[in-house]
């Protein structure tokens, strides 16, 4: 609460007609999940996504504070349970981001509860002071002017992209423990990184920090299987240990150590949960994979290692005459599947191959 008070008056302060603080309490979802008919927990009410709409039609700026709920808030719930019941996300917001009709960003906040989650072996106070340390450096917060920090570093991403659009692979190979995954391309798959621009252009940062390099695949060829790199967030239900294998671009198998049923229940929503809608290349350069901490939060730790992600594409992808190609999912779940021990290989038309991450390094 603090800290969005803290952007309200910064918002105000630079001209802000009206700005809207929307809580949603992971402790009240925990409550549902464990109380509530199952036969409910997919029900949203019509107002959450029209909140979304709204934003659009008014060209509004949205900020989404991180994370939220908090990891290991669902911590011992029925993950069976937990997979039904998706929110805060709503698919709504796969609308005012593929018609441009908002700028946003999403940010961290350092939570006690989140700090005690990532370092449970602290006191409360070091772990949160640990946690704040991790936040201002990995947002280049230490820097005498962030903002042209962050500029210089969407320059450098924005030429890796550069550099694979102009190799216009067909295909991605990734290698390593656990993982021997192909996954396709389409035809005018472009590769963007850092900065977006909305229909009326404001250019903005979607993701601050942001480490990324992404477009999207063919939804129709992935073989192969992947091991995660690090915990996955669905919701706040902890999935650890995963596994996922692809035959025909289509989620065939989801093993897990941890809440394997939580993905599960995600991936059944609906024909798109289960194909892949985002592909995302990370090279250790960021300021995130250096530090070695696994967040427990998606924001952060995908913006640490390569990844993946099922569910809905977004249409700035790829070219108009491949959107009707793009996976449509009324979810959008991102997994962490590279590091310095993943090798990540380009495919041409032609079926060359070509070096494209090597211990964590760009080879082009």
């Amino acid at each position: 609460m603090p800290f969005v008070r803290a952007i309200a008056r910064s918002a105000y302060a630079r001209g802000a007609r009206f700005v809207d603080p929307f809580y949603f309490d992971g402790a009240v979802k925990r409550t549902r999940l464990e109380l509530a008919d199952p036969e409910t927990l997919e029900f949203v009410p019509s107002w959450y996504g029209g909140r979304y709409l709204g934003l659009g039609e008014h060209r509004g700026a949205r900020i989404s504070v991180q994370p939220n709920p908090e990891p290991a808030v669902l911590d011992g719930v029925d993950p069976t349970r937990a997979g039904r019941d998706g929110l805060p996300f709503v698919p709504e917001i796969f609308a005012v981001i593929n018609d441009r009709s908002t700028n946003w960003t999403v940010v961290a906040n350092p939570t006690e509860g989140w700090a005690r989650a990532i370092r449970p072996e602290l006191e409360p106070a070091e772990a949160l002071a640990r946690l704040e340390a991790d936040i201002v450096d990995v947002c280049r917060l230490d820097e005498p002017d962030p903002d042209a920090a962050w500029q210089r570093r969407a320059d450098e991403l924005e030429a890796a992209s550069d550099k694979l659009n102009d190799r216009r692979f067909d295909a991605l190979h990734y290698e390593g423990p656990g993982t021997d995954l192909t996954l396709g391309l389409l035809p005018t798959s472009h590769w963007t990184a850092a900065r977006a621009t909305t229909a009326f252009d404001i250019s903005y940062f979607a993701n601050v920090p942001t480490e990324e390099v992404w477009t999207a695949p063919d939804p129709a060829r992935a073989d192969g299987v992947v091991r995660s790199t690090k915990p996955l967030d669905v919701e706040g239900a902890l999935v650890r240990g995963l596994v996922v294998r692809f035959e025909g671009g289509r989620v065939v198998a989801i093993d897990a150590d941890e809440n394997a049923e939580a993905l599960r229940g995600r991936v059944a929503v609906d024909e798109g949960a289960a194909r892949l809608g985002e592909v995302a290349l990370v090279d250790r350069n960021g300021r995130i994979g250096r530090r070695g901490t696994v967040f427990l939060n998606t924001l952060l730790d995908e913006n640490a290692a390569s990844h993946i992600a099922l569910g809905n594409a977004y249409a700035s992808s790829v070219a108009e005459e491949d959107q009707p190609r793009l996976n449509t999912s009324a979810i959008h779940i991102d997994f962490m599947i590279g590091g310095d021990d993943v090798a990540v290989t380009g495919i041409t038309r032609e079926g060359d191959r070509v070096p494209v991450l090597r211990d964590g390094d760009w080879q082009l």
